[in-house]
């Protein structure tokens, strides 16, 4: 635990600068958080984002999607990127007080009850995950882990595309190249995807979503 201060208000944060109790959010650790990613001043225009995400966090009790929020305000990714530089989830969900990692379980009534359908994958092989399901070491992915998450997800017709896998190999390229995962923005740019292309590919979501499948995650 450390702890942010801002015009004389002190919150407690994690590593990352995510405040720990969405409950303890308020319009001056907005704007503190907001210098801290670039961000002088904020605009009606942040505000509108801010105040949406806040709102379907507290319907859903799910720090809710890129793709949601983009909906409810009518913006696109590169209006979105003009807003919040440091990213999605480094930028909006950090300033609005919401930790990325902050989901309900999901609904697996979708999910197969067995994964005989892919007879390429050897039963015997085993991955270590975390609580959430995000793969411990990228290193031990492979393309039969992308597919066994791929099972569990939302995916259209529960099978990756040509299109999804442009994206996996993109995430785990950059990974690989800068040990890091590409902000949303980067992602939809590189593999020519417009918002809502990326989400009709990974309902779940971006970091739910493709990251996981890709075999990464955001370690706090």
């Amino acid at each position: 635990m450390q702890y942010f201060s801002y015009k004389d208000t002190t919150y407690q944060v994690d590593d990352q600068g995510f405040l720990l109790d969405p409950g303890f959010w308020d319009a001056n650790f907005a704007e503190g958080a907001a210098r801290e990613c670039g961000i002088d001043t904020l605009t009606g225009e942040h505000w509108d984002a801010i105040n949406s995400l806040r709102e379907l966090y507290r319907e859903t009790g799910a720090c809710p999607t890129v793709f949601a929020v983009c909906k409810v305000i009518g913006l696109r990714p590169r209006e979105m990127k003009a807003l919040f530089p440091a990213g999605y989830h480094r930028g909006l969900c950090r300033i609005a007080g919401v930790d990325y990692l902050l989901y309900r379980a999901p609904d697996n009534s979708h999910v197969l009850q067995t994964a005989a359908d892919l007879k390429a994958i050897s039963g015997k092989k085993q991955y270590q995950v975390d609580v959430r399901g995000f793969l411990i070491d990228p290193d031990n992915w492979d393309p039969y882990y992308a597919m066994h998450r791929a099972l569990e997800m939302k995916i259209p017709q529960r099978e990756l595309t040509d299109a999804h896998w442009r994206v996996i190999y993109y995430l785990r390229d950059v990974y690989k190249r800068e040990k890091r995962i590409p902000t949303i923005y980067e992602t939809c740019e590189k593999c020519q995807l417009e918002l809502d292309e990326l989400e009709a590919l990974f309902p779940d979501g971006y970091h739910r979503g493709a990251v996981k499948i890709a075999g990464l995650r955001f370690v706090k």
